[in-house]
């Protein structure tokens, strides 16, 4: 970190009473804030290199834990009843809120990883941020997905988190799951979803109501890379299909376009990227929301 960023680590607390962790990473004479919201299992200590990249930029940038996640984590998790959508319906909602507060006056943008593209149309202030980035984000649904991928995803899904549900009540991080521990209704509802080419959207009038998938008009733009098995070209645009009213381009790479030799599913956010880094940093920072 250079001395030109500060990194300050908070708490705030969501609408329905759960305390959330945080980090703020600050640089000097900001322009804009960034929200950075992780992919499934991932502690926010993984942004943190890309965070302090776009504070050095002139963002104040906001890394958070979803609630039952690394230092948001409370209590048993074998007993826990969050659920996938709660991290869009209010964690998303009073990360936004808490960039708000800590950036007066700063436009808000998104950059989301995975999952954190996924519930945008969940959030009652969804309005309140001006773009998003969204890296490696598609749809679960094992079917569109790099067909080598799926025995690994069948295992993980039917075997590994049957096992661990059995064993320990929760996804624990055994047996090739690397992420952080998952509450059970996380990963029942994110099996579940991942087992339908429409994914979350027959829940729109059930389990996901009140929704607002159709009011987000805020441009996306999502990068996806030629060696991720998992948001492949077809799942990204399935998952952008879900935002019908919001401007969208989609972004191919290969490795050796950021000057590296793997990307895959997570590897945007590891050091040596900072090529992809400023385009997303280009992106959000554009004044003219043509997108």
């Amino acid at each position: 970190m250079t001395p030109s960023v500060t990194r300050e680590k908070i708490s705030f607390e969501t609408c329905d009473g759960v305390s959330l962790k945080g980090d703020l990473i600050r640089g000097e004479d900001p322009q804009l804030a960034v929200l950075i919201s992780a992919g499934t299992g991932f502690p926010r200590q993984f942004y943190q290199p890309l965070a302090e990249f776009l504070a050095e930029r002139g963002a104040v940038v906001l890394t958070y834990d979803y609630r039952g996640i690394a230092e948001s984590r409370s209590g048993d998790l074998a007993k826990s009843t969050i659920d996938l959508p709660d991290w869009g319906r209010f964690d998303m909602v009073a990360a936004v809120e808490t960039l708000a507060q800590s950036a007066p006056g700063l436009r808000i943008t998104h950059l989301a990883h995975s999952v954190g593209g996924h519930f945008l149309g969940l959030m009652s202030n969804h309005h309140r941020i001006d773009r998003h980035a969204f890296i490696a984000v598609g749809s679960g649904y094992f079917g569109v997905h790099h067909l080598r991928n799926r025995p690994l995803e069948l295992y993980f899904w039917w075997g590994l988190g049957t096992y661990s549900l059995l064993r320990w009540g929760h996804l624990k991080a055994i047996g090739g799951w690397s992420g952080e521990a998952l509450p059970p209704r996380v990963f029942r509802t994110w099996r579940r979803w991942s087992q339908r080419r429409s994914y979350f959207r027959p829940d729109f009038d059930h389990a996901l109501k009140p929704q607002h998938y159709g009011e987000v008009t805020a441009p996306i733009r999502s990068w996806i890379f030629e060696d991720d098995p998992i948001a492949t070209s077809k799942s990204a645009q399935d998952l952008m299909g879900c935002y019908p009213n919001a401007p969208k381009s989609l972004q191919l790479r290969s490795p050796s376009d950021i000057g590296v030799k793997r990307i895959g599913h997570d590897g945007a956010f590891r050091p040596g990227r900072e090529r992809l880094w400023q385009e997303c940093w280009d992106w959000l920072s554009q004044p003219d929301l043509a997108g």
